[in-house]
């Protein structure tokens, strides 16, 4: 197993640094990781907001589909569900989120960074939701989340098309909050988390309630419908040769079985 999750506190500032080599692809280990540091975040007075960040150059590759478990990291009965019951604990949690994004967040990585408040981008920044190009379904609660911040059209271009889109497509969209240099990219995220951890923390965690009143309720509902279709799909033709294609580093042949 090599998910690792370091946490720093720096001032009122918890900032949280993932890995899982080479690609940082997301499992349910590294989410439970992620969601006991955001609960621990939680209790803790001192902390006013977060910065969510990975090591290496890809920010999160997805789930690693060549890997037992379908790349969830579970030998559960269903490894998609318990996956699944992870990513709910991620909007549960109290406090602000800046994710630092320094290469691709793909698929459940993209999840991921749609998951934090706000999105710092380097030039390197891919963001994709390439589900439909595997033969599957969005999922990791994206059909609620991305429409929510970019808008119905934007969402469903990027769904259906499947296409890895630059930050500067990010950042005119809302995607990302704002572009910086590569290596300004921790200390950018670290410095907007500081913009939000100066002011007051009671009206910090009031204000945000507001702003996602029902959103945690919302996301549980579309990981269950996400969790129906993907289950139709994954056994279909179509998804074993999606999967097939991208690691055959090929355009996939689908036949639409």
């Amino acid at each position: 197993m090599n998910e690792t999750l370091t946490v720093e506190t720096i001032g009122h500032v918890t900032v949280l640094t993932f890995a899982n080599p080479p690609h940082n692809h997301a499992n349910v280990r590294l989410l439970q990781m992620l969601s006991d540091a955001l609960a621990v975040a939680d209790q803790d007075p001192e902390c006013r907001a977060l910065v969510l960040q990975s090591e290496g150059r890809i920010f999160c590759a997805g789930a690693d589909l060549a890997a037992p478990g379908d790349g969830m990291g579970t030998d559960a009965a269903d490894p998609l569900l318990a996956f699944y019951d992870r990513v709910k604990a991620l909007f549960r949690n109290r406090k602000p989120i800046v994710a630092a994004i320094q290469g691709a967040a793909i698929g459940a990585g993209l999840g991921l960074a749609v998951a934090a408040d706000f999105r710092i981008a380097a030039p390197e920044a891919r963001f994709s939701a390439n589900f439909v190009a595997l033969g599957f379904h969005p999922g990791f609660g994206l059909t609620h989340t991305l429409p929510r911040l970019i808008g119905a059209q934007r969402a469903g271009q990027m769904f259906l098309t499947g296409a890895r889109y630059k930050p500067e497509e990010a950042l005119a969209w809302g995607l990302a909050d704002r572009l910086v240099p590569s290596s300004d990219l921790r200390a950018a995220a670290l410095d907007f988390a500081r913009e939000i951890a100066r002011n007051a923390p009671l009206a910090l965690i009031e204000t945000r309630e507001t702003m996602r009143a029902g959103l945690a309720d919302a996301v549980v509902e579309a990981l269950a419908r996400e969790h129906a279709k993907q289950s139709r799909l994954k056994p279909t033709a179509d998804y074993a040769e999606g999967v097939a294609a991208v690691f055959e580093r090929r355009e996939a042949r689908f036949t639409g079985r």
